[in-house]
């Protein structure tokens, strides 16, 4: 008997069966599920509408049983996970909880659509997000990265001006794959092209007259402004619909705030933070 109390084999199997005997006590311990599933006529006629938008048809009388089977089997999987406790901490289920609970307050606290003298109002208070950017059209002529001498400038320059603004500019200076036309080119298209400061320079170039050499991230360019536009504040009627969508989604987010604040304030918050001492 000694002998046969000392086997590894027979402790291994007590110890399961230990095991087993509180994990079924807990299970009838803890909190059940109701043991009645009711499938209404209504989420029978939901999940036919859902079959024949999919399948561009009525389902037979084997698929609705068969969309109930899966939905009543969804059903006891799910209490049972419950039961389990399966839900609590896992950080899926928890922010899928929140964003529903999000849109369920956002649905039953739709925000209404904003009229002009909201919207003025909101222009007025971020003129610099819509404000329409600086424009230039112009041509450019590659000189190279070197700094050119003013005997090289100069004549170029007087062939230029005599073929003007046309396509022939094209075909003067070094080869390029720069845009040689550019045409109601905002400051931050130019600036993508060509690099930062080239916008700068080409905004202090008198228009309608080869002028040059203006420096760019690539060298040096001869220029020709042709049509010029200032920045300037934006209008309504511009912008409308951009300025509609962000104040619709400013006015979301402020009232989820508050929503939050509000349920925030039913709970008292204590945080048991580690020692951070030895990692600052």
């Amino acid at each position: 008997m000694k002998r046969l109390l000392a086997e590894p084999l027979l402790h291994f199997i007590a110890i399961g069966a230990l095991i087993f005997a509180l994990y079924a006590w807990v299970q009838d311990a803890g909190p059940r599920t109701s043991g009645t599933i009711v499938v209404s006529q209504g989420q029978v006629d939901a999940m036919a509408a859902v079959f024949e938008r999919t399948w561009r048809r009525r389902p037979t009388q084997d698929e609705v049983k068969a969309l109930v089977d899966g939905h009543v089997r969804e059903e006891v999987f799910y209490r049972e996970g419950l039961a389990m406790g399966l839900d609590r901490d896992d950080p899926l289920i928890r922010r899928r909880v929140r964003q529903k609970l999000e849109f369920l307050n956002e649905s039953m606290n739709a925000v209404p659509e904003p009229d002009d003298t909201q919207l003025q109002a909101y222009l007025d208070k971020h003129p610099d997000r819509y404000a329409a950017q600086a424009q230039l059209t112009f041509r450019q002529v590659y000189l190279g990265e070197g700094q050119g001498g003013e005997a090289q400038i100069a004549p170029l320059l007087a062939r230029l001006r005599k073929v003007g603004d046309s396509d022939a500019a094209a075909g003067y200076g070094k080869p390029t794959q720069l845009a040689a036309r550019m045409e109601s080119a905002s400051v931050a298209d130019i600036e993508r092209t060509f690099g930062p400061g080239f916008a700068r320079e080409l905004q202090a170039v008198p228009p309608g007259k080869w002028q040059g050499p203006v420096a760019s991230g690539y060298g040096l360019h001869l220029v020709l402004v042709s049509a010029r536009a200032e920045s300037r504040a934006a209008r309504l009627p511009e912008v409308r619909e951009i300025a509609a969508r962000d104040w619709m989604r400013e006015q979301v987010a402020s009232q989820n705030e508050k929503y939050y604040d509000g349920l925030r304030a039913r709970y008292t918050v204590r945080i048991e933070s580690p020692r951070l001492a030895s990692t600052q």
